[in-house]
């Protein structure tokens, strides 16, 4: 599932709504009041890309990893495939910095390197037809065990399975239960965000016509002093929702509700459908054979190319075209996408396909910013994984953003090997804050001691975003390419540097805190540096220094 934390904001929104919607009736009647100067620009800066040294900030130290160590040398080629829901390929500042397969001829039609893939020019797409249609909401993996266990296991119980069945019907129990619960929960989430969003729409208008204003912002807000109490305790209820949003002004309040209904309709609608099944007309491949490797089609964009296109800017956004963002990887570094993650869970079978793909292309680094809570085809995804270890191809993978203490919680593709050995080139990463204070660790990331390796900046992160245009988005899905953004720098700078290499300095480099810190989830305070095997945050400038050590 492509990982985001909307949800969980929009319901969050919506409960903090109520006691204000209380007062909407109020503002309604209200004359308007005096007009509030416009605020200025609202665009966030790149935050993380500053230094917790010299600016007190827990970014990861690129600006100053730049003008004190690397700006006399010479970065090499890089290879960063990207598996994730799509890219603009047109975007101003990642069109130049898009991988180019030298060996394909585009538009031709023909499979000129003979890799099995047609007009692959800059990466392929799993998740569409050679007639140019592609999936876009899926199921989640936990519904497709369902709808096939429901089949397979109609009238068996656990006395009666046969012996060869008995894993299998294990996991279809484990997730009727998980499916179950999670059915009922987004089906009462769905209803209030739903109900939250006509009133809260219809405050926003007779807010700004008592206030006298086009726009909601804080600055409007806080000059606001109404005389009418009901007036004066929506405003003050207005600041509450946004500061615990991190919304700029009411109108992106509104957005991020109206896109939290959208996102719980979809899940009721696809998600958690049990009879909803679009690959088996769009791909019409077998899902469970996971021998086949050559489907698909070239379309890199895809339906909604908005998460792939955030994230392939976090790492390698054109760094001195004065547009936009800096990315945290310089030119000649090249992004390769693959796409392979839908609105829904993705598949076992796409994932070890793209790893492969990724890596049979020169890809030396792949981020996978998605996760899932069940995996029936892991031992492929894992065969995957030391395919690209063979090739010394490091992985760096998302924590999730369900809070939850992977020590006890499953996520995958999982931390670990089957047999609970480390996997060598593997990254995991939960997501940091701004502000080294109780809020240090992102309410939503996961955590854990022994299977997350570090954590990394994951909320308020401005990038790429489709049509040329940028914006901010929060998710460990966001701190994953600031993670593989630094790998790539390390690699580029420093060659013959391997994964092992690249994933030992990132640990021993990153920056430990010590600060209590609120565990995800949780009330509960407890010391930073036991959320992760490092304790730390990812910390580039330390890196570099680390790696030069290393290449003497």
């Amino acid at each position: 599932m492509t990982i985001h934390p909307f949800r969980r904001w929009s319901l969050s929104l919506a409960l903090l709504a109520l006691p204000v919607l209380a007062q909407a009736q109020s503002v309604n009647a209200l004359s308007p009041a005096p007009a509030t100067p416009a605020a200025g620009d609202m665009s966030a800066a790149q935050w993380y890309l500053k230094d917790p040294q010299l600016d007190n900030v827990p970014g990861v130290g690129a600006n100053r990893a730049y003008n004190e160590i690397l700006k006399n040398l010479i970065p090499t080629p890089v290879i960063v495939a990207v598996i994730d829901s799509g890219i603009d390929t047109a975007h101003v500042d990642l069109k130049p910095v898009l991988w180019v397969n030298r060996g394909e001829i585009p538009g031709n039609g023909i499979d000129d390197d003979k890799n099995g893939y047609i007009d692959d020019v800059h990466g392929w797409n799993f998740l569409g037809a050679p007639d140019g249609r592609n999936v876009n909401a899926e199921t989640l993996e936990m519904t497709r065990i369902v709808a096939a266990g429901r089949k397979r296991f109609k009238g068996i119980t656990a006395k009666t399975v046969k012996p060869a069945d008995k894993a299998a019907y294990v996991l279809y129990q484990k997730a009727e239960k998980a499916y179950s619960g999670r059915l009922k929960e987004e089906t009462e989430r769905s209803k209030q965000v739903e109900e939250m969003s006509g009133p809260l729409t219809q405050m926003v208008t007779n807010m700004k016509q008592a206030l006298g204003t086009e726009k909601l912002d804080t600055t409007a807000l806080k000059n606001a002093n109404p005389d009418d109490p009901n007036l004066k305790r929506a405003v003050a209820g207005m600041l509450d929702m946004m500061r615990q949003t991190g919304a700029g002004d009411a109108d992106a309040l509104l957005k991020e509700l109206n896109e939290g209904v959208k996102q719980e309709r979809s899940m009721l609608d696809n998600s958690l459908n049990l009879n909803f099944n679009p690959r088996a007309d769009i791909i019409k491949d077998n899902p469970e054979d996971v021998s086949q490797r050559f489907y698909g089609n070239n379309d890199l964009h895809g339906p909604d190319p908005m998460h792939g296109t955030h994230v392939s800017g976090i790492i390698a956004a054109v760094r001195t075209n004065n547009l936009g963002i800096q990315g945290l990887a310089p030119d000649p570094v090249r992004i390769m996408m693959v796409r392979a993650v839908p609105d829904g869970d993705e598949r076992d079978k796409d994932i070890a396909n793209a790893i492969r793909y990724a890596v049979d292309n020169g890809a030396q680094i792949i981020n996978m910013s998605f996760g899932k809570e069940f995996s029936p085809q892991r031992p492929a995804v894992e065969a995957a994984y030391k395919y690209a270890a063979q090739k010394g191809v490091l992985l760096v993978h998302a924590a999730g953003n369900e809070n939850h203490n992977l020590d006890v919680a499953d996520n995958y593709p999982a931390s670990f090997y089957i047999n609970n050995t480390t996997i060598p080139n593997l990254l995991t990463v939960g997501a940091s804050g701004p502000k080294d204070n109780v809020n240090l660790t992102a309410d939503f990331s996961n955590y854990s001691k022994k299977g997350v390796d570090v954590f990394a900046p994951g909320v308020g992160i401005y990038s790429t975003l489709p049509g040329s245009t940028y914006g901010n988005e929060s998710g460990t899905s966001m701190a994953s390419p600031v993670t593989a953004g630094v790998a790539a720098v390390l690699k580029s700078y420093f060659p013959k540097l391997t994964a092992t290499d690249l994933k030992r300095i990132i640990m021993q480099s990153a920056q430990v805190h010590h600060t209590k810190v609120q565990t995800p989830g949780s009330d509960k305070q407890v010391d930073f540096s036991t959320l992760s095997v490092t304790g730390g945050v990812v910390d580039m400038y330390e890196a570099v220094k680390l790696a030069q050590k290393a290449s003497l």
